[in-house]
């Protein structure tokens, strides 16, 4: 894998791809179209498999030429340098390491010389993570199109799951986009909608909605690579355009004067990264108060609590810690993680207070 690829092996490369579009060409009629993709953690790594799958089909019309991906960052506790997902899903299913980008910025004159020599005619990104500059966009003749997980125009951004969960929606979706200079606002070509339930989460959404992208991008490739789908997207309505900013880590805390159903969808929202904080007293058996940070896993939400406390008192009750919350509702932490430690179910640390008792923060 390599920033730059040395310029014999990109000829070589060329040469190659040359030749298997002529024998193409010789057998079927048709050569087969140079598509580089874009994109960096697992999610993407779900659409390069769906891609390279379908490549290798006798009457596919395109071959993936080239993939572009984030830099290998540190990881884990040694900090060792590691590949992105996309980049190791590439590099095991034997793609050419010299055609694995890896550009700290997709406007560098290097990278954006050695994507020319690939001679891409289409572009498809998805969570590539690096804003495509108007150079970029100017290279592949059918342009660039972007899997992007929300019904656009709403949720635009970085993070649009995560946002819609944090909103409570009950539909969200998947939308294949051109890509322009404005940020998730060229044409939509198509889109699919998705039903959310009430305790999916984060990480399992995103990897729903790119799989829903993947099969929809497969079945408007076609049109898209012979130009007819730009013919048929439809501008996006600005009317209606919601905002997906980047989630923050000071996010992350719960605050239990809010209520419990808009605690819940942060839960579910912010599940992965950065996951949910929240503060509570332990007081011991000298009525001693020490603070208890917890970071809360799973969770569910009721109007109102049943059980009676002195209204900061913490109960537990089936399997569930029971936390009184805004306009009396009840947030019911199913699953936590103490600091250092795996996370727990409520019942096993309740087990573990042995007589001590928990209150919320002030």
């Amino acid at each position: 894998m390599a920033r730059c690829s040395p310029p014999l092996l990109r000829r070589l490369f060329c040469r190659a791809a040359k030749s298997a579009s002529a024998a193409g060409a010789g057998a079927g009629g048709t050569s087969k179209k140079n598509i580089v993709f874009l994109g960096s953690p697992q999610v993407a790594a779900s659409v390069l498999e769906t891609l390279l799958v379908a490549s290798e089909s006798p009457d596919s019309s395109f071959q993936v030429s080239a993939v572009v991906t984030q830099p290998p960052a540190a990881k884990n506790r040694g900090r060792k340098l590691m590949p992105s997902a996309v980049a190791q899903l590439a590099l095991d299913r034997g793609f050419p390491g010299d055609l694995i980008f890896t550009p700290e910025r997709a406007g560098e004159e290097a990278f954006l010389s050695d994507l020319k020599e690939v001679r891409p005619e289409l572009c498809i990104t998805a969570a590539y993570g690096n804003i495509l500059p108007q150079r970029f966009l100017d290279i592949p003749p059918y342009g660039t199109v972007n899997i992007h997980p929300s019904l656009l125009p709403l949720y635009r951004g970085a993070a649009p799951v995560q946002r819609a969960l944090q909103d409570g929606v009950e539909e969200t979706g998947v939308s294949l986009a051109y890509t322009v200079r404005a940020l998730d606002a060229g044409p939509v070509i198509a889109s699919e909608k998705f039903a959310v339930d009430e305790y999916i989460k984060a990480p399992e959404l995103l990897a729903i909605l790119f799989n829903l992208g993947s099969k929809l991008l497969l079945h408007e490739l076609p049109s898209i690579l012979d130009g007819t789908a730009k013919e048929k997207a439809k501008p996006q309505d600005d009317s209606k355009i919601t905002h997906a900013p980047k989630l923050n880590s000071d996010e992350s805390w719960l605050s239990f004067n809010q209520e419990a159903k808009l605690l819940h969808n942060k839960v579910r929202a912010f599940a992965g990264w950065p996951g949910t904080r929240a503060k509570l007293q332990l007081v011991n058996q000298n009525g001693e108060p020490d603070v208890l940070e917890i970071k809360v896993i799973s969770t569910k939400a009721c109007a109102s609590c049943d059980k009676t406390g002195d209204g900061n008192e913490v109960l537990f009750s089936g399997n569930s810690l029971l936390i009184p919350c805004g306009g009396s509702s009840c947030l019911e932490v199913v699953e936590l993680q103490l600091p250092g430690k795996k996370v727990t179910t409520a019942r096993d640390f309740w087990n573990g207070l042995r007589g001590q008792r928990l209150l919320k923060s002030p």
